[in-house]
């Protein structure tokens, strides 16, 4: 298999992968701390999202630490194909609960104002929130595409 930057146990993936843990605690930090974030359920189902990929990100990154100071290869084709499948996986769920947390946030600030009129409502969290959420699923895009092409090159 070829070393592609980026991949499982090197230093860059071990980076993509804190990257991701950072920008989805940072994501559930901002949903938690704003005001009557659970009762819409796009903003819970955005949080279940992110904290599953907060978790498989963590594993990933210890299994990625593992293998740089043990100098392990995780780059079989295996391990690989389960890397791909967790990736996709857990990049659809957080594309869907990014877009429609997404919805639910420029309904209330665009089309109903509710940001205007009501003081309660933490509109800039809510956005920060699922800003941040998007910038994950760049990140386990970027992941999932290049543990894809290197199962690919097997």
């Amino acid at each position: 298999m070829k070393k592609i930057f980026g991949g499982p146990g090197t230093v860059c993936g071990l980076l993509l992968r804190i990257g991701q843990c950072a920008s989805s605690a940072a994501s559930i930090g901002f949903m938690v701390s704003a005001t009557d974030f659970s009762g819409r359920t796009a903003f819970c189902y955005l949080i279940a999202s992110m904290g599953l990929q907060l978790l498989w990100s963590f594993a990933l990154a210890c299994l990625d630490v593992y293998a740089l100071r043990t100098k392990k290869d995780l780059q079989n084709p295996i391990l690989v194909s389960l890397f791909v499948v967790g990736d996709w996986v857990t990049a659809m769920l957080s594309l869907a609960a990014a877009c429609s947390s997404a919805g639910v946030v420029v309904l209330y600030a665009k089309d109903l104002k509710y940001c205007d009129v009501n003081a309660q409502l933490s509109c800039l969290r809510y956005e920060v929130a699922v800003a941040l959420s998007f910038v994950t699923w760049v990140q386990i895009a970027l992941s999932s595409h290049v543990t894809f092409w290197i199962l690919a090159s097997v």
